[in-house]
């Protein structure tokens, strides 16, 4: 079974041969990856969750949300200003930045679009969180980028491992647990890890074709809307400038100096952007010296926050340990004969080493910009499994991967649908799982 291709690392449908069976294995690979996609979506828009309510995230993005369609998207710096007079108070607690503007803009053309002017409904109504169209417009947004995500990662690593091993990927990447339980929420992380993995794709298609106009533009588009979402992004900038640093020793493709330009003017643009819509750079900079002050002395994020470096390892064990193992025996088996995989775990790595030392800011959430690098990995390591049944490992590795997604799909329902978990702190995930009572 050819996992790799050590080389490039590039497979996509068109290098099956034009013959008979090569247009039969196209028509298979295409065939499993609608169905895979259709399984993915299924999951992501059946309303599953044991949880019916609404958290604080999302009650503070609803607020954005209704008061951005109350005074209009030009007034946006009147929201930020309302912001900044309201935290320095100091009885109030943290609250979300109104910075993680492109999220709240989308949830605010959703509901003009859907919904035009109804107004917002009471918290009080009956069947409030089913009926709210501002709640539902942001809902809709996590769902409808939580099936963008699935459909990035299965392009992305059939790009990057080869077709079979992609549509592995994709098979995971449907049933991931958290990332189910995000599509069913107006949750803004997985609407972010799309637009890292994003990033994270078109920089190594740069990096594979540096003459092409059209990945250097489509990775600086990314950069630029992934600082409009989180501050999350600079996590994610970060592990990628780093990989291009390393790239001399790594040797994952050639870095241009038009590739360093966009890498600059990518994320500035998107700064700029940020800077013009809070009303100017002193609000901007007086909004993130709040949050990080205020959030410094929330009992929620000291109670649920914390944790060691290796807390993330630990909370992803958790909720999918089959997969976590077999990326970490990927890890230690295919990583030094693979540089798509070795891209990917130096992510992986250079990111999490900033991420887990966070103070009061760790949380499984914020390990959605992982799950395709894990499972990709993952499934490295089921080819290296199945590779001793000859002539069956293509058969073997693909059913030890259904296997594996009945398994993940089943993890989800103990933590998501039987225990109706919201929140992904450790604590509700060890009680989910009955270590603690």
């Amino acid at each position: 079974m050819k996992l790799i291709e050590p080389e490039s690392g590039i497979v996509d449908a068109s290098s099956f041969p034009t013959n008979g069976h090569g247009r039969k294995m196209q028509w298979l690979a295409w065939s499993t990856a609608l169905l895979i996609m259709a399984v993915g979506i299924f999951l992501r828009l059946q309303p599953s969750a044991g949880f019916k309510g609404f958290g604080f995230d999302e009650a503070l993005y609803r607020e954005y949300v209704i008061k951005v369609d109350a005074v209009g998207l030009e007034n946006y710096p009147a929201i930020c200003q309302n912001y900044i007079d309201e935290q320095r108070r100091p009885e109030i607690m943290a609250k979300l930045p109104p910075t993680r503007f492109l999220y709240i803009a989308c949830g605010w053309a959703w509901k003009r679009a859907q919904f035009g002017d109804a107004p917002a409904l009471s918290a009080r109504t009956p069947g409030f969180v089913q009926t709210d169209p501002v709640l539902l417009s942001l809902d809709h947004v996590s769902a409808l980028f939580a099936v963008l995500l699935l459909g990035l990662s299965g392009i992305a690593a059939c790009r990057m491992l080869g077709v079979w091993p992609g549509l592995g990927v994709l098979a995971l990447m449907s049933v991931a647990p958290t990332a189910v339980h995000m599509a069913q929420h107006a949750l803004i992380d997985g609407f972010f890890a799309f637009f890292a993995l994003l990033s994270l794709w078109t920089l190594w298609e740069v990096l594979q074709h540096p003459g092409r106009t059209g990945w250097l533009a489509a990775h600086g588009v990314a950069l630029a809307l992934m600082v409009l979402v989180k501050e999350n992004a600079f996590f994610v900038f970060v592990a990628l400038a780093a990989i291009v640093g390393l790239n001399r020793w790594a040797r994952f493709g050639i870095v241009t100096s038009r590739l360093l330009l966009v890498m600059i003017v990518g994320p500035l643009a998107g700064l700029t952007i940020l800077v013009w819509v809070a009303g100017g750079a002193g609000p901007f900079i007086e909004i993130y010296k709040l949050l990080v002050s205020k959030a410094q002395n929330l009992q929620y994020a000291i109670m649920t926050g914390d944790g060691p470096w290796y807390r993330y390892l630990v909370d992803i064990m958790l909720v999918s340990p089959i997969v976590l193992c077999l990326a970490i025996g990927g890890f230690f088996t295919s990583v030094k004969e693979s540089r798509p995989l070795l891209y990917l775990t130096l992510f992986i790595g250079i990111s999490y080493l900033i991420m887990c030392n966070v103070r009061f800011g760790m949380n499984l959430r914020y390990a959605s910009i992982w799950d395709l690098p894990l499972r990709a990995l993952a499934v490295a390591q089921i080819g290296l499994l199945a590779r001793p049944f000859g002539k069956h490992a293509t058969l073997v590795a693909a059913l030890l991967v259904c296997a594996l997604c009945a398994y993940e799909f089943r993890q989800f329902g103990i933590f998501f649908k039987d225990f109706g978990l919201y929140e992904l702190a450790s604590e509700g995930l060890l009680r989910a799982v009955k270590i603690l009572k």
